[in-house]
């Protein structure tokens, strides 16, 4: 099949990768094309010069490729309408529409459709100047959790028992014309899980989970992921159940209602807090770095998962089939992230990491530079993603592959899946 993947990050090269391995397994070989894709990808697929936001340019780089499915992987895009251009094309896409993507793109329109299809979730109130921001902070109490309505890449929220850390978040967000969503504190450890969805039928893959704040025992600034794993051994039977029947099928068939079905990817996550499962936020597309963990997992071709999701033909679709196999996912990043990133500084030894058993290495931040060297070219660089027999076993692989992995002034956490694999991870 010939497919075109929209992105720049490690969550498209990681669907790149799983589309790639798809031929190692016996299947016929797909061409693969990138836009604008980064370097690793370029070892994949073809890549290509469009901007990412122009639907129109996509959708004509789709013809000129002969493309039989377009992947849409960011949700800057999506929100943007790319995939609706894509469609009026007549080219299958996954991911939703514009309308659709809203879902991420407005956390008080989400709210606003979980309230709708009756999905458990944290009360908020939607603040549209610091009188009302004042009051809700109040009104809720500390921990506070302070929210910007639109797209922040992953780094548009707050917690902390901080007032005014608080207050001055919500102002800065309220300062660019946004809204702010301030919303109760959820304990609890949180949960990802990635549905797919074809507009009526929902198929969940894994859960995993991820780390957002950078540095270890979740300390420091909210980043976009620092890293994530799965399985999550220590999560209760039947969670997946349950959030497909209270939670993923719901919202999907209340879009339906709205006459603006959603199709791709609906990522759930969650709280598993003291008073039941919650729904922290959605999402319109894989998350990003727990992609890694789970594709990595994934047996069934994720080609055939995502055309049947663009085509409408989920039910037709056999059960989803996974390794046994656990995945832990470390993000290298550069000196001065999530804060000052910075760029330009070479990175080395990503051959010596793939040489390892059962790892290989993502691009995320990554360029060329004028000497054709690979650099440094944004905040988180590489996923660095392994396969074990028990989560101890992917940990001691994955860490093995950063420990090979050379740019100078970079971070990450080490403790990526330590409490779950020590057995320290507990729900309320």
């Amino acid at each position: 099949m010939k497919i075109l993947v929209i992105g720049t990050g490690a969550r498209e090269h990681a669907i790149i990768h799983s589309l790639h391995r798809e031929t190692a397994s016996g299947s016929a070989a797909h061409e693969l094309h990138a836009a604008p894709g980064n370097p690793g990808i370029a070892g994949l697929a073809t890549l290509h010069k469009v901007d990412p936001l122009d639907g129109t340019a996509v959708a004509a780089l789709a013809e000129q490729v002969g493309a039989e499915l377009v992947v849409v992987g960011p949700e800057a895009p999506l929100v943007a309408g790319v995939a609706d251009s894509v469609r009026a094309a007549g080219i299958p896409v996954f991911g939703p529409s514009g309308e659709a993507a809203r879902l991420e793109g407005s956390k008080s329109f989400a709210k606003e459709v979980m309230a709708a299809a009756g999905v458990p979730t944290a009360m908020a109130h939607v603040c549209t100047d610091v009188t009302e921001l004042a009051a809700a902070l109040d009104a809720f109490g500390a921990p506070h959790v302070v929210k910007d309505d639109g797209l922040a890449a992953g780094k548009g929220v707050v917690v902390t028992d901080d007032r005014a850390a608080a207050l001055a978040h919500g102002e800065a967000c309220l300062a660019g014309g946004g809204t702010v969503v301030v919303e109760e504190y959820l304990d609890g450890p949180e949960v990802s899980l990635f549905c797919i969805s074809d507009g009526a039928k929902v198929v969940p893959l894994v859960p995993a989970q991820d780390f957002k704040r950078v540095g270890n025992e979740d300390e420091g600034l909210n980043t976009g992921g620092m890293g994530a794993y799965s399985p999550l051994d220590w999560a209760p039977q039947g969670l997946v159940d349950e959030v497909m029947a209270r939670v993923a099928q719901p919202t999907v068939d209340e879009m339906a209602r709205r006459g603006t079905p959603f199709s791709g990817v609906l990522y759930v996550g969650l709280a598993l807090t003291s008073r039941g499962t919650r729904v922290v936020e959605f999402n319109a597309r894989f998350g990003d770095p727990e992609t890694q963990s789970v594709l990595a997992r994934l047996l069934t071709p994720l080609s055939e998962v995502m055309l049947a999701a663009a085509l409408g033909r989920l039910a037709e679709l056999e059960p989803l089939r996974w390794r046994r196999e656990a995945s832990v996912t470390v993000v290298v990043a550069s000196e001065g992230y999530p804060e000052r990133a910075r760029s330009g500084d070479p990175v080395t030894g990503i051959e010596d990491a793939e040489a390892l058993p059962g790892v290989h290495v993502l691009h995320a931040g990554t360029g060329l530079s004028e000497t054709g060297e690979l650099v440094s070219a944004g905040g988180r660089v590489l996923s660095v993603v392994a396969l074990g027999t028990d989560l101890a076993d992917a940990r001691r692989r994955a860490y093995e592959g950063v420990a090979k992995i050379d740019l100078k002034g970079s971070h990450h956490r080490t403790d990526i899946a330590l409490k779950a694999e020590r057995g320290e991870v507990t729900v309320p």
